[in-house]
C-alpha cells in the first residue's frame, strides 16, 4: 500500500448497529498500542433531534451514516491493518481494495451536523404555526403560536375555547407542530 505522510479522513464500513462499539474498540486499541500519532481521530457522525415521548421532549441521536465511522489517519500498511482487524469492521470505502480519502467538503459537511445543544434549542414549531398541546389542562387542544419566550421555555398559544380566542402560556416541552 502506498504510504502517505499527511493524515486524511477515511470512511470505514462496519456492521450496522456496531458503529459505537467499533469506534470505542478502535480508540482503545489506538491507546493501548501507541498509534495516537498515526490514527488521530475516530468519529461516529450523528445528528440530534427533538422528539416528544409521553408528553416530555427528549433529545435523541440519529446516525448520519448507519454502518460507517470516519477515521482521520496517516495511511500505512500498519494503520490499515489496525483498523481493518478491529472486530465489527468490514473494510474501508474505496475502489479496488484501496481506501479512498474523503474530500475537505465532505468532512466539513459531516462536522457541521446538528449538535445536542442545538437540538435542545431548536423547536419544532415557530410563530404562526398550528400546534397541538401534549399535556396539562389543555391536552389534545389545537391552537396557533402567537409568541415564543426561549429563555423561559414557554410559548403563548391562541386556543379556541367557549366560542372565542383565548391566549394561554404553555411550556414548549408540551407543544408539537401539526
Amino acid at each position: 500500500m502506498e504510504e502517505s505522510k499527511t493524515p486524511k479522513w477515511y470512511l470505514v464500513h462496519t456492521y450496522s448497529g456496531s458503529e459505537k462499539k467499533v469506534k470505542n474498540n478502535l480508540e482503545d486499541h489506538i491507546k493501548a498500542y501507541g498509534f495516537e500519532d498515526k490514527i488521530l481521530e475516530v468519529i461516529l457522525p450523528v445528528d440530534y433531534y427533538s422528539v416528544v415521548e409521553k408528553g416530555k421532549r427528549k433529545i435523541k441521536p440519529l446516525k448520519v451514516f448507519p454502518g460507517y465511522i470516519v477515521v482521520k489517519m496517516i495511511l500505512t500498511d500498519e494503520t490499515w491493518l489496525v483498523v481493518k482487524n478491529i472486530s465489527g469492521v468490514l473494510g474501508f470505502v474505496g475502489s479496488g481494495g484501496k481506501p479512498t480519502p474523503l474530500t475537505e467538503n465532505e468532512i466539513k459537511t459531516i462536522r457541521t451536523r446538528i449538535g445536542e445543544e442545538e437540538a435542545e434549542e431548536k423547536l419544532n414549531f415557530d410563530i404562526g404555526d398550528k400546534v397541538k398541546i401534549l399535556a396539562g389542562p389543555f391536552k389534545e387542544m389545537e391552537g396557533t403560536v402567537e409568541e415564543i419566550n426561549r429563555e423561559k421555555g414557554k410559548a403563548k398559544v391562541i386556543l379556541q375555547m367557549f366560542g372565542r380566542e383565548m391566549p394561554v402560556e404553555i411550556k414548549t416541552d408540551f407543544i408539537q407542530r401539526i
